[in-house]
């Protein structure tokens, strides 16, 4: 398995190989990491993740300084690397996460040695032109050439797959790839821990990485925009460049004593935060999937998030939640405001259909089919709950 980012590394991509990884030995099977090092140590050794051990080869690699915390491994020297690692190792399959560095380097190596191949795409080009220092006026250059490059990557792949039917429509539009599977990262929804008991008091969650494309912005603006009655409180796990930027405008928009940013935690704070809390609120542009959002879901909150990508697929208007008109703060705020006010019945309806629609995106079902393409079978997309027709109205 190829990942340009593995853990330590705080992120949907990452958390998704890693679950992956660890449901795969514990159904019997052997599983070797590719994965840039988290620092300057480098080689080869077992790690533990989820109770179950992996072989990890970690690379060379550099920080990417714009970044708060990306390392990358060495593009000239990933088609020796994985030359090496594919002879020594000698793997029925290469599953590669990525397109960037080292799945080109291992589909590039496993296709001249006859090795299957399955290629997952995690990636928006947008998402991380806000690191490259490039001026806006080439940026679309910039992402054209990085399609191009998926393309040729993904195309050596016997099978490409994708967290949902959205992102791998946007796929197949931006690369000319055809054929590409949706199949969920999926969740193990017994980790988490939901409760219906009486609301003590009204919190607000956000999960995630603390940058630009999440617009936690529009989300501080909406919390100020909520009645000072309702003593509205929000929690904002996760680290990020915007870190420091975001505790200014809370300061600045007078909500500082109502806004705690946690940064980075553990899985059982992070548990225990989803337990506590009211609404999860998902105000970002770009989410392929959100893991996060599903953990909250397994968790039974109603969740309000924005009308954009992959989202509508598992916030179902009125149903689990609602969606909101991207970057509109004051549409954020009139849904989280109407949760919020809602009787303890009516929000447990909310809280059930969580459940319920989560209840799709079980990872077994997502082990079973990655097995599946592993050994070379067709299959068929795993169904999780269609997104109904949007009709939300400001």
């Amino acid at each position: 398995m190829g990942a340009d980012t593995f853990a330590p590394d705080v992120n949907g991509a990452a958390r998704f190989a890693e679950r992956l990884a660890s449901g795969l030995v514990a159904r019997g099977h052997e599983v070797h990491i590719v994965a840039p090092a988290a620092s300057s140590k480098h080689g080869t050794w077992t790690e533990e993740y989820e109770g179950q051990t992996v072989t990890a080869h970690r690379l060379y690699s550099w920080r990417w300084y714009p970044h708060d915390w990306l390392r990358f491994a060495i593009p000239w020297r990933i088609k020796q690397n994985s030359a090496r690692i594919l002879d020594d190792v000698k793997p029925d399959v290469v599953h590669f996460q990525s397109h960037i560095v080292v799945g080109r380097g291992l589909s590039v190596e496993a296709e001249k040695r006859g090795i299957r191949i399955i290629g997952t795409n995690h990636f928006m080009p947008e998402n991380m032109l806000e690191f490259t220092l490039l001026p806006k006026w080439i940026q679309e250059w910039a992402i054209g050439l990085a399609w191009k490059a998926a393309r040729r990557t993904f195309g050596r792949a016997e099978a490409v797959t994708t967290p949902t039917r959205k992102a791998a429509d946007f796929l197949e539009k931006f690369t000319g790839l055809r054929g590409v599977h949706a199949i969920s990262c999926g969740i193990d929804a017994h980790n988490y821990t939901p409760d219906f008991s009486p609301r003590t008091e009204n919190r607000i969650l956000f999960v995630g990485r603390v940058t630009g494309e999440k617009q936690i912005d529009v989300l501080l603006k909406a919390i100020a925009l909520l009645p000072a009655s309702l003593d509205a409180k929000l929690e904002i796990v996760g680290g990020g460049d915007q870190f420091k930027n975001l505790q200014h405008l809370a300061d600045q928009l007078g909500i500082a004593d109502r806004v705690t940013f946690s940064g980075y935690v553990t899985d059982e704070q992070l548990r225990q935060a989803y337990t506590r809390a009211t609404i999860f609120a998902m105000p970002s542009i770009a989410e392929l999937q959100s893991i996060a959002t599903m953990e909250a879901m397994a968790s039974a909150l109603p969740v309000v998030a924005a009308n954009a990508m992959a989202l509508p697929h598992l916030v179902h208007d009125g149903e689990n939640g609602y969606l909101f008109e991207p970057g509109n703060a004051h549409a954020l705020a009139d849904r989280i405001e109407r949760i919020l006010l809602m009787p303890q019945e009516e929000l447990d309806v909310l809280k059930n259909a969580s459940l319920g629609i989560v209840a799709a995106h079980d990872i077994q079902r997502t082990l079973t089919t990655f097995e599946s393409l592993y050994r070379g079978e067709a299959v068929a997309d795993p169904v999780t709950e269609a997104a109904p027709p949007v009709t939300t109205k400001e």
